[in-house]
């Protein structure tokens, strides 16, 4: 179908039904960010495909909203003659909604692809919001894929470092001590770390598609029946009790007049509407696997330190096939030919990427999460910025890299050395502060962005997310942007460090590191560890204006680089990394 024809059929569900609009949320029953196909909801209806997104259908207009990441995307991929698109920040869904016309009193969504405090967002005293049982989408697109149904397989305690009984047992004694009967866990990241399982229903991320009530004495696991593997019932143990999907709302009203704990924010909102159906007492507090999950042991920590180099390795051996046959190669052979190091670097340990790569060249690096196809992709020329945004899954870690790269022999223009420096000076201050305990990362952005600022220039997105174990590559609840945030970074959390500056129309620049908080030589402060180990291009960097502590800087992180990465390279590949990780006067 065009994109008129899907808006018209779904108008003509809104009539039938007496809806004013429909709002539908990137997203799926797990408030996953990245889904399965069946889940593209949001991208099959409106042709957008990034990671985040709302749209709002009204009788004769609709709308897409995203964040600065997707600001340029959402211009290339909307249909201009059926969707208006907003920053998200600028102009609110609910803004938009008021605005357009006062007839408007029935909005329907899905309840069980929002949470409670989206669906606060769009509250209205002139609006009412309507759950609807089934998504309106679902009923128009005729080839919508099937949810996927993969195993569940346990994760070795050498790579998780903890036994899961010990995690299901705090979180067990925490609900007695609060005289809670159950807590609802509706995020998967987190029961895979709460019960050390894994699996492989989301693309880049390793989790299957689960829910979990843990009580007292027991938990409650559901899936797809064909998902419990052999022998994994003997790994979790007899307390933890397999069950279908299809028996969750039954057992739900089984706490009827009983207590029962949930985050309001990873929950979706149909799990509220139906435990107030059976005179539920809910419990609103954060979900207390995040916090743990966030904090990574010794034996993550060092499985972070060994995926790192296997990393390295890979993206060392990619940046000297780069500079030697990148040029004339398309942005998507390109990024392929890097998955394809990983695989041959990770070894047993590699299992896919943690994301789908970032792979552009000259302008289209200025579109913040660009994803070239083979249909719409660039080819690789002398003379421009290449940027690589990526990442791998191994089982002892997640990684998450950028680097941007001058392709070709020619000197890079000034301007862009200058803005290079700038990004890196803000790298820099992030990866070498030491600030006390109870810093939140609102407080560290400045740090990123002031060499920029005094240019004139700035970024429109976050400096830093935190990443998994061996699971999601965005990882709560750590951050380090401009925005506001409680949650102070805390030693075993591993979070990005990724400043840049895009110029529409001619090129991105961003270098991204992942950094380990330990604690410092001060009592009571904390500094960062680098993790990731690949130079970066010094053909982009204005040494001049670096300062002498910022050249030490960087001339120690590539000595570090050179050291560990070079035994696994080959000849002409440690060639090359010795004069990438050249010391800079």
């Amino acid at each position: 179908m065009t994109p008129i024809q899907k808006l018209t059929q779904l108008r003509s569900i809104l009539k039938q039904q007496n809806l004013d609009g429909f709002i539908i949320q990137r997203g799926d029953e797990f408030l996953n960010e990245y889904v399965a196909p069946y889940a593209e909801r949001l991208s099959w209806l409106t042709g957008f495909t990034g990671s985040a997104g709302i749209a709002v259908i009204l009788e004769n207009k609709a709308a897409v909203f995203s964040d600065g990441r997707y600001i340029l995307q959402m211009q290339q991929e909307l249909d201009e003659t059926c969707w208006e698109n907003f920053h998200i920040s600028m102009h609110r869904p609910s803004q938009w909604i008021a605005e357009q016309n006062a007839n408007i009193t029935r909005v329907g969504y899905d309840p069980k692809l929002m949470s409670e405090r989206d669906l606060k967002a769009f509250e209205h005293s002139l609006i009412t919001m309507v759950p609807i049982p089934q998504n309106l989408i679902d009923a128009i697109w005729i080839d919508q894929p099937t949810p996927p149904n993969k195993p569940i397989t346990p994760h070795e305690e050498r790579f998780s470092g903890q036994d899961h009984q010990e995690k299901i047992n705090n979180l067990q004694q925490e609900l007695i001590k609060n005289q809670q009967n159950a807590f609802i866990l509706c995020d998967p990241a987190s029961i895979c770390w709460l019960l050390n399982i894994r699996g492989s229903d989301v693309p880049y991320t390793p989790i299957p598609l689960v829910f979990a009530i843990i009580q007292q004495d027991h938990v409650f696991l559901y899936a797809e029946p064909s998902q419990y593997t052999e022998g994994l019932s003997e790994f979790l143990g007899d307390n933890i009790l397999l069950k279908s999907h299809k028996e969750l709302e039954n057992d739900l009203a089984g706490f009827s007049n009983k207590a029962i704990a949930l985050d309001p924010i990873q929950t979706p909102v149909w799990f509220i509407q139906t435990l107030e159906q059976y005179n539920v007492t809910i419990n609103k507090r954060n979900n207390p696997c995040i916090a743990l999950k966030a904090c990574k042991n010794k034996t993550e920590q060092d499985g972070a330190r060994q995926a790192h180099i296997r990393d390295g390795v890979a993206m060392c051996r990619f940046l000297y096939w780069l500079e030697k046959y990148g040029i004339g190669q398309s942005e998507v052979e390109v990024a392929s030919k890097l998955n394809a190091f990983r695989q041959e670097s990770g070894d047993i340990f590699y299992k896919e990427e943690s994301f789908p790569a970032i792979s552009g060249v000259g302008a289209n690096g200025a579109i913040i999460h660009y994803h070239a196809t083979p249909e719409n992709c660039s080819i690789l020329k002398e003379n421009q910025t290449y940027l690589i945004d990526s990442g791998g899954q191994y089982l002892d870690g997640t990684t998450d890299i950028t680097r941007t790269i001058w392709l070709g022999n020619n000197i890079a223009p000034m301007s862009v050395k200058e803005a290079t420096t700038r990004v890196l000076q803000g790298h820099i201050a992030i990866s070498a502060a030491v600030f006390p305990q109870g810093t939140t990362g609102s407080r560290l952005d400045v740090l990123a962005r002031y060499a920029l600022w005094q240019q004139g220039l700035d970024y429109d997105h976050g400096t830093g997310h935190g990443v998994g174990s061996y699971l999601s590559v965005h990882e709560g609840p750590c951050r380090i942007s401009s925005i506001p945030f409680p949650v102070p970074l805390e030693a075993g959390m591993i979070i990005s460090n990724e400043p840049g500056y895009y110029l529409s129309g001619q090129y991105g620049i961003r270098l991204e590191n992942l950094l380990l908080v330990t604690t410092a030589s001060f009592d009571n402060f904390l500094q960062f560890e680098p993790l990731t180990l690949v130079p970066f291009d010094l053909n982009l960097i204005a040494t001049e204006h670096l300062s002498p502590t910022e050249k030490n800087w960087l001339n120690q992180y590539h000595q570090k680089v050179h050291k560990t990465i070079s035994p696994y390279l080959d000849i002409e590949e440690q060639q090359w990394l010795q004069s990438a990780c050249a010391p800079v006067t």
